[in-house]
Parts: C-alpha cells; sequence; structure tokens
C-alpha cells in the first residue's frame, strides 16, 4: 500500500513539474507572445493601434446595424490578422474620396491621412499620381477601369419591325434559303428518276413536280404534312434528312430568339466614349472631384476633352456627390454614370435594369493609402499580395460581387453564324447525296431488267430512262431514232 500510494505521488509532481515547464516555455515563446487575440473588429491588447478612414460605398464598406462590413471591412481584418495590428475606423467627415481644393489643401481620406487625423485609408481609393505625390500606396487589392452605367431602356434601340430575324445572321438567312431550294430540286430530281415513285414515266404524270417539291419542303420547315408523299426509298432518304434539318434548325431559332427577346440583349448604340458624346438624349456625369474627373480633365484624348468639357460647363447638374445618388439617378433618368467599372458591375449585378457600356478605359487600382514614409506601407503591400497569390482577394471578390439578376450577354446569345450551325448543314448534304445516289442505284436495278428483257445495251436503256422521266425530249427522240435503225 505504501509503495503504491509512494508511485500516484511520484506520478502526480511529474505531472505538475511538466506542465510548469510548459507555461514557462509559451511565456518565452515570441511568436506567441506576438499573436494577438483578436474580436471580431480586429481588437487586441498590447498591439499598435491604427486609424483608418474610409467611406460608405456598397459592397467596400456598409453599415448593418451598429457595425461596419463589406469587402474593405474584412480586407482590414485579415490584414490585422497578417500584421498583428488593432484599428479604429471612422467614415470619412466630408464624404470624398480626395481631391486638391481651391487652396491647395486635400479634401476627403487624402487630406485626413495628410492631417494625421487617420495612419491608413482602406477604401476604393483609386490610385493616381497626384495622390501619389502626398501619400504612399500599397500594392493595388483590386483592378479597374472607367466604364458608362446606363438603363436598360435608355441604352436599347428601338425593336426593329424586322426583329423575328435577329436570332439568325444574314449569312444563315442567306444558307437557309439555299439548303431550301437545293433540298426541293434534289426532291423533284430523285422522284423523277427513281423507278419507285414513277414506275410508267411515258403514261403517268409525277405527283413531285417542281412546285410541289418547294411545297414539301415548306410543309417541313412549317411542321406539317405535305402532299405528295413519297413512296420511293431514295425520295424517303431526303425527306427525312430535311426534316430532321428543319427540326433542329427550328429548335435553334426558338431557344435563341427567346434568349433575345428575355434578355433585351440588342445593339447597344452606346457602345463606347465617342458614342456618348455623339448622342443628344442623355445627360451624363460623374462624382464630383473623383480621379475619373480628373482623368478626363487632363487627358490629351479630343473625345476626352468634350467629356471634360461638358461636364465643367454642366457640373451643377451632372456631377453628383455620392456613388448612391448616381446609381438612383441613372434608374430615375435619362443619366449615364462615368465611373469605375468595378462598381458598375456591381450596380449591374444588384439592379437588373442597369447595363454597362463594353468599352473601358483607363486601367487603374484600387490601393490603401498610408502617409509618405510610413513604416505601414510596405508591409500592407506584401501582405496585400500575399492574400492575393493565396486566392483570398478573389473570394472576397466572388462573395461580395455576386449577381441577383439571371442575365444573358449578347456574345453568347448573338445572332446565330453559319459555322455554329456548319454540321447541320454537313448533314442535309450527305442526305441529299445518299438519295442521289439511292435513285440513281433503283433506275439502274430497273435499267438492267428492261435490258435483258429487250435484248438492249444496259447504257442505252439507262440513258433513255433519264431522257423519259426528265422530259430531254430531244435526245429521247434520238434515243428512240437510233433504236430504230439498229432495229431495221
Amino acid at each position: 500500500m505504501d509503495k503504491g500510494l509512494h508511485f500516484t505521488i511520484c506520478v502526480v509532481t511529474a505531472l505538475l513539474l511538466l506542465r510548469e515547464s510548459s507555461q514557462a516555455g509559451e511565456e518565452k515563446d515570441p511568436e506567441v507572445l506576438a499573436a494577438p487575440k483578436l474580436d471580431s473588429r480586429g481588437t487586441g491588447e498590447g498591439l499598435p493601434t491604427l486609424t483608418v478612414t474610409t467611406i460608405l460605398e456598397d459592397p467596400y464598406v456598409m453599415v448593418r446595424g451598429a457595425e461596419l462590413e463589406g469587402y474593405c471591412m474584412e480586407l482590414l481584418a485579415a490584414l490585422a490578422g497578417m500584421l498583428r495590428f488593432q484599428y479604429r475606423v471612422k467614415v470619412v467627415g466630408d464624404g470624398q474620396y480626395g481631391a486638391v481644393a481651391a487652396g491647395g489643401n486635400w479634401s476627403g481620406m487624402i487630406g485626413e491621412i495628410l492631417r494625421r487625423e487617420a495612419d491608413i485609408a482602406v477604401a476604393p481609393l483609386t490610385v493616381t499620381s497626384a495622390r501619389e505625390e502626398v501619400v504612399s500606396f500599397t500594392t493595388p487589392f483590386l483592378q479597374t477601369g472607367i466604364g458608362i452605367l446606363l438603363r436598360k431602356d435608355t441604352a436599347s434601340q428601338d425593336m426593329s419591325f424586322f426583329h423575328f430575324l435577329s436570332p439568325f445572321s444574314k449569312e444563315t438567312w442567306t444558307a437557309l434559303l439555299f439548303a431550301y431550294l437545293l433540298t426541293c430540286f434534289c426532291l423533284f430530281l430523285v422522284a423523277r428518276l427513281s423507278p419507285c415513285e414513277w414506275n410508267e414515266p411515258k403514261n403517268e404524270e409525277n405527283h413531285f413536280t417542281f412546285l410541289n417539291s418547294l411545297w414539301f419542303g415548306a410543309g417541313a420547315l412549317a411542321l406539317q404534312g405535305a402532299t405528295p408523299r413519297p413512296q420511293a426509298l431514295s425520295v424517303r432518304v431526303i425527306a427525312v434528312v430535311w426534316w430532321l434539318f428543319t427540326l433542329a434548325l427550328l429548335a435553334a431559332y426558338i431557344a435563341n430568339f427567346t434568349a433575345l427577346l428575355g434578355s433585351g440583349s440588342e445593339q447597344l448604340p452606346i457602345q463606347t466614349f465617342e458614342d456618348l458624346v455623339k448622342q443628344r438624349n442623355l445627360e451624363f456625369g460623374t462624382l464630383e472631384g473623383s480621379s475619373t474627373f480628373y482623368y478626363f480633365k487632363n487627358s490629351k484624348n479630343p473625345i476626352h476633352q468634350m467629356i471634360y468639357e461638358y461636364m465643367e460647363k454642366r457640373r451643377e447638374h451632372v456631377l453628383v456627390k455620392t456613388y448612391q445618388e448616381a446609381v438612383q439617378r441613372v434608374m430615375d433618368s435619362n443619366y449615364a454614370f462615368i465611373g469605375e467599372s468595378i462598381s458598375q458591375d456591381l450596380a449591374a449585378a444588384r439592379h437588373c435594369n442597369l447595363i454597362r457600356a463594353p468599352e473601358v478605359i483607363g486601367a487603374r487600382g484600387f490601393g490603401i493609402a498610408t502617409a509618405q514614409a510610413s513604416p505601414w506601407t510596405k508591409p500592407l503591400s506584401i501582405a496585400v499580395l500575399k492574400l492575393r497569390e493565396s486566392g483570398d482577394l478573389d473570394y472576397l471578390r466572388n462573395k461580395w460581387w455576386e449577381s441577383s439578376c439571371l442575365r444573358r450577354s449578347r456574345d453568347r446569345w448573338g445572332p446565330l453564324e453559319p459555322p455554329a450551325l456548319g454540321g447541320l448543314f454537313l448533314t442535309l448534304g450527305i442526305g441529299l447525296a445518299l438519295g442521289l445516289l439511292a435513285a440513281l442505284a433503283e433506275l439502274s436495278s430497273s435499267s438492267r431488267r428492261a435490258a435483258a428483257h429487250a435484248k438492249k445495251s444496259c447504257c442505252s436503256v439507262f440513258t433513255e430512262e433519264i431522257c423519259t422521266r426528265l422530259r430531254i425530249k430531244g435526245a429521247a427522240r434520238q434515243g428512240q431514232e437510233t433504236s430504230g435503225k439498229a432495229n431495221a
């Protein structure tokens, strides 16, 4: 019993010593000392605290109850976890991004960093040369450009009278007409050559005249049966191939026409900034004091200069204060908003009646602004690169730009070109060739039997049959004369 008690005491003592040693090792571990205890806002004890200025813009920063959330908030939390700092977020006082005022002072988030009211700015803040002269930027965390946001009913052309032709291109309609005429001609030709369709060409009238063949082909296009009904195998081959061709073609037409009506993907009259300048139905403008405004002001492009002069002369009417005001104005009036393309993509994803014009100019990026010579600039840039390499930035982009609209682009639902239906036309051509070969085989077999019975040459009988069935009277008469002389 004494031995068992002594053993138990030794085991308990050893466990206590090991626990104290482990705790002492954790207190001396520098990485454990540096690890913060972060809450949802990135706060922790014993860590440097940064004042972060931002601006309210969906989906970058949004107010949800008493908290701020959005793309930039999640980005900031990830950076705080990587660089081990805590932060305090404040919304910019004047609601501006940052531009030079009349007295030479900077407004917005840039001004707050210059006045030491904030340490960094985490927002959709465009990196420009003017801003780079007074503050420092990290590596861009989002790439964007300048685009045109429009409302669909103001951007789309009036539906044309012949809009029902839109599902197919002009080349496709031309190819379809050629295929129809060629098929009807082959029906007419094969029906005349085939003995099964026309047993006594001298005494009977062939039902597959050219007009009847045209009617038969048109009936197939309308999914309606039409007379005459084919009897010979060769004619049936062509008829079946033509029916399969029309079924596939009508299915493609109906699907594409439905998509074109549902998506409103008519050709936009405003494709470029030049189109925007030339039209007179829409007013257009941008955010007051934004980098987009100064981009057009400093551009040497004549079109861009015209846009700037227009906005400058009508700045009281066309320049807006906030991005939300711009989107609302586009939806409510004949107004086109010029701004960051990535933000316009979000607006088009959230509001299904909006669309962005195809042209994007002035490739640029959103970066985190810091004071010049700030010790945080390089670590933040490295952290942004790590987030990009790990795919976290792409995850955030997909999360906050998720579309609530089921929209189809024109690239997907444009008019079908002939190459898209090439296999269908090839199948029709093969079927026509098989029908002709079958008709010639049937006529050849019938000619051999007739030649053996009349003791004539097979070639002469075959030629006479073709001439008779095709109503080639001169050739038939010549053949009969030659046959009469031979008998004499």
